[in-house]
């Protein structure tokens, strides 16, 4: 049985673990992600590696992190919610753990995750799709991780879907993220409360608009709450529409929807479905992609660095 490290480093927290070949973790442990120190948070994966090896017998570390990897896989570009600014964070893991180190874009490594071992592992062209309080994306293209030029490939979230529309944290207006996007919804749904639509969420957030989350909407629309499935359906709608646009593009056979938001499952996927046949070009003299829910949850970032830093 071959082992490997992989540790998924995000704004919240830094999760860590290792994986066997077949996917299956062995052993996690997590911290607190200190996200705005650099130094800081090198030390507390390192801390994490080091601790995990004492208990297990592997030489590679694949580190999955939220930001712009270059096509070295070595070194942190930018991350928008990490104070990494081109960082060699896989220099500096290599020197305090002894071990080789793959660097890997967050949404990148949990694409090579669900396509190893989750919902694309049966065929070759894939895209993963995370709809959390952004919008992330992985390709894998021929069975292999597409990652372009320069490294920073498939990140679909900053994608211009409405000219000149809301402004995004990347500084430009209209992003796929604005529309799509865990954050996405929450907005509607608070600006719904703000106008008197939606009284029920705004009951079970104890009268307070700014309480009014995510999961919050997708309880309610399990419950039969009209606004919430509404909500969800037009979220779901320009998921679907944007899936469209990159099947243009790229082709792919699987697009499998991860991320927080996923688990509102149909009330989510079933709309995504309508919008993107809805707008796909060619519809009925094509074959039609398969839109599923992913598999590994928030672990397949974690599985598929380890997979990648093995490989």
């Amino acid at each position: 049985m071959s082992l490997a490290c992989g540790v998924d480093v995000g704004g919240t927290k830094i999760l860590a673990g290792v994986v066997d070949d077949e996917g299956t973790i062995v052993e996690e442990a997590r911290v607190e992600s200190p996200a705005t120190d650099v130094d800081a948070i090198t030390t507390a994966v390192a801390g994490l590696v080091d601790d995990l090896a004492k208990r297990h017998d592997f030489a590679h570390v694949g580190v999955g992190a939220a930001g712009y990897i270059d096509k070295a896989r070595s070194t942190v570009l930018f991350a928008p919610n990490i104070a990494w600014r081109d960082v060699d964070l896989r220099a500096h893991l290599e020197d305090r753990t002894g071990k080789a180190v793959v660097i890997e874009n967050d949404a990148n490594a949990a694409a090579w995750g669900e396509f190893t071992y989750g919902a694309g592992a049966d065929i070759d062209d894939f895209l993963l799709i995370t709809v959390g309080t952004g919008v992330g994306g992985g390709l894998v293209l021929d069975g292999a991780l597409y990652r372009g030029a320069f490294g920073i490939g498939a990140e679909i979230g900053h994608m211009r879907v409405v000219p000149g529309g809301i402004l995004c944290g990347c500084g430009n207006l209209g992003c796929f993220e604005m529309y799509a996007s865990g954050n996405a919804l929450v907005r509607m749904a608070r600006e719904a409360a703000e106008a008197g639509r939606a009284d029920d969420l705004l009951k079970r957030a104890g009268g307070s608009v700014e309480s009014i989350n995510g999961p919050l909407v997708t309880a309610a629309a399990r419950e039969g709450d009209s606004v919430a499935i509404a909500l969800l359906g037009e979220l779901g709608r320009w998921l679907g529409e944007g899936i469209a646009s990159l099947t243009a593009v790229l082709d792919p056979a699987t697009v499998a929807i991860g991320g927080g938001v996923s688990e509102a499952d149909e009330l989510l996927l079933e709309p995504a479905r309508e919008g993107f046949l809805s707008q796909l070009t060619g519809r009925g003299h094509r074959p039609e992609l398969v839109i599923r829910k992913a598999t590994l949850g928030d672990r397949a970032g974690l599985i598929g660095a380890a997979d990648l830093a093995r490989r």
